[in-house]
């Protein structure tokens, strides 16, 4: 037997405080663990019975809501391969504008079927061929499932079914007449020669406390959730000036000291001012200019100014709805109190006070009528903004409305790069899963494993549905797969509205559609997420910077002698 010689410590290659971890349990299994329990999160908010998530973030604020992009939005997630899932799923958000649960879901469920493959022998190398194999598959076996598309951007019944899924998902129910706010909003702010340069950012969200989400409706225009400043409410074709800075007398940047002798120097003081804001509101007045939009303040003695002349005063204090204001009047705001060029004079055909339940609300649009209109408001056209307005009882009833009409929106600005549709309910990936086994029967080597594996992680969508539904998902998923490979099959789903057992019905035949290009985004980012944290063999984790801690308190008064 030979002699074991103790070795001494190699050298110390980081300083003191780092951390490293590597091998197969260390590293790998334990991203595995920390995505599964990032997914169990949200997966419990999938599909339209999905239950809400009662967030309370770290200024304090309580968010209501199945939303998983709020839900990831709003936590402050640390482990670095569950933060790898979650800007994947962002991503996916911003370029598809839905699907960010589906790549949670996916992208975790693909790591834990590899989990079993890790332990039986196979390289992580070799599990990342299969799945890169896998998803080539997956994604010619897409371009083979559509079965609609979007022909007619200016038809309602056309956009209605591409949104009603989306819309469905986060308000069950009440999918009818959301869908039909974001389609009419939609049909208003889409342009008339090219779909695709259709710009989310023209259909707005209201919310107005009060009343019920039946009595929404869509405003043509620009909508403020506020009443003008001054007595002055209603205006026609007027020239619109827009001012960045605040609409009061000017005020010194340090403090000063007036001495005042006499009456008569106060009376001279105080007319001064006065004279200066008249001879400003006198110049617009001068300058045709009969309604002001201002981001900033408006001082009382520019109100008895407007009062005066004739004008309309409203205040924008967001400055991205001062940009979208401007973009509809086509005006340039101002950094400066004065009277504006032609150039920089906006026109609008209607400035006026709606009431809402009991909120007065400025309604500002561009009306598509032969109204003798200035030269200059040539370049201004039907308002290009549409602004749904939202009631609700509950703040946060009303923020979940307006984040369904948003999926719904981003979904029309997806169908307008790809408008092809595939069916829903879980439809398109059984197929799919399918598909891709079919695939792993043709392919040797190892490498068949994992694309088996991936094949058995497209199911976890149904099982998903079945479990929030509260039906037997294994059930289901049996009946899913007995209905897809039968020769000629319709393109069956799940029925969520199933009692007790699993039902099955024809997607497509129910206008259960979703856009292609979501499930594309989605089935790449959550593919690729999966790979890089499977292919991590090593943490190297530095110590948090940051001063010295300050010392424990000693329990109890200091001036105790205990």
């Amino acid at each position: 037997m030979a002699l074991r010689v103790p070795q001494a410590g190699g050298p110390q290659l980081f300083k003191e405080g780092y951390k490293n971890l590597q091998g197969l349990e260390e590293v790998i299994l334990r991203n595995i663990a920390a995505t599964k329990e990032m997914s169990e999160i949200t997966r419990t908010s999938f599909g339209p019975q999905g239950r809400n998530k009662m967030v309370v973030n770290h200024l304090g604020k309580l968010i209501v809501t199945s939303d998983a992009a709020t839900i990831i939005r709003e936590l402050e997630v640390v482990h670095p391969a569950a933060k790898l899932l979650v800007m994947a799923s962002q991503q996916q958000e911003a370029e598809a504008g839905d699907g960010t649960n589906t790549v949670l879901i996916f992208g975790s469920e693909l790591l834990q079927r590899a989990e079993p493959l890790l332990r039986m022998g196979l390289h992580p190398s070799e599990i990342a061929r299969g799945y890169e194999a896998a998803l080539v598959a997956a994604l010619e076996g897409l371009e083979t499932l559509a079965t609609d598309s979007v022909g007619n951007w200016n038809n309602s019944s056309e956009v209605l079914k591409a949104v009603r899924s989306a819309v469905a998902a986060k308000q069950y129910g009440q999918e009818a007449g959301l869908s039909a706010l974001v389609a009419e909003a939609v049909l208003a702010a889409m342009p008339a020669k090219d779909a695709s340069r259709f710009n989310v950012d023209n259909v707005r969200v209201v919310k107005v406390l009060g009343g019920s989400l039946a009595q929404s409706r869509v405003v043509h225009g620009m909508v403020f959730p506020t009443a003008p400043v001054t007595s002055v409410r209603r205006a026609q074709c007027v020239r619109v000036a827009v001012f960045a800075c605040a609409v009061d007398v000017g005020q010194t940047e340090t403090k000063g000291t007036v001495l005042l002798h006499t009456a008569g120097d106060l009376l001279a003081y105080t007319k001064g001012e006065e004279a200066q804001m008249d001879a400003a509101m006198a110049e617009l007045h001068e300058a045709g200019v009969g309604a002001i939009i201002c981001g900033s303040g408006v001082g009382d003695l520019a109100i008895h100014c407007m009062n005066r002349y004739g004008m309309v005063a409203v205040r924008c204090p967001s400055k991205f709805e001062l940009r979208r204001v401007c973009r509809v009047v086509g005006a340039t705001p101002l950094a400066r109190l004065g009277a504006p060029t032609p150039e920089e004079m906006g026109y609008c055909d209607e400035l006026i006070t709606e009431e809402i339940g009991g909120d007065r609300v400025t309604v500002v649009r561009q009306c598509n009528d032969d109204r003798v209109r200035p030269a200059f408001a040539a370049r201004v056209t039907a308002s290009p903004l549409s602004t749904v307005v939202l009631r609700g009882a509950t703040v946060n009833a009303l923020d979940d409305a307006e984040r369904a009409i948003d999926d719904g929106v981003n979904v029309v600005k997806a169908l307008t790069k790809d408008p092809r549709l595939v069916p829903g309910a879980c439809a398109t990936e059984m197929e799919l899963a399918r598909l891709v086994h079919v695939a792993a029967d043709r392919t040797p080597g190892v490498a068949q494993h994992a694309i088996r594996a991936f094949a058995h992680a497209l199911e976890v969508f149904a099982r998903t549905l079945a479990d929030n539904a509260g039906v037997d998902s294994t059930a289901l998923v049996a009946m899913l797969i007995a209905a897809h490979h039968k020769e000629g099959g319709k393109p069956m789903g799940f029925d969520v509205e199933s009692d007790h057992e699993p039902c099955l019905i024809d997607a497509q035949a129910k206008g259960i559609l979703d856009p292609m290009a979501v499930k594309q985004w989605a089935l790449r980012y959550a593919t690729h997420a999966a790979l890089t944290v499977l292919q991590v063999d090593q943490i190297v984790m530095a110590k948090t910077a940051g001063g010295p801690k300050l010392p424990k308190q000693q329990a109890g008064h200091w001036d105790n002698d205990d």
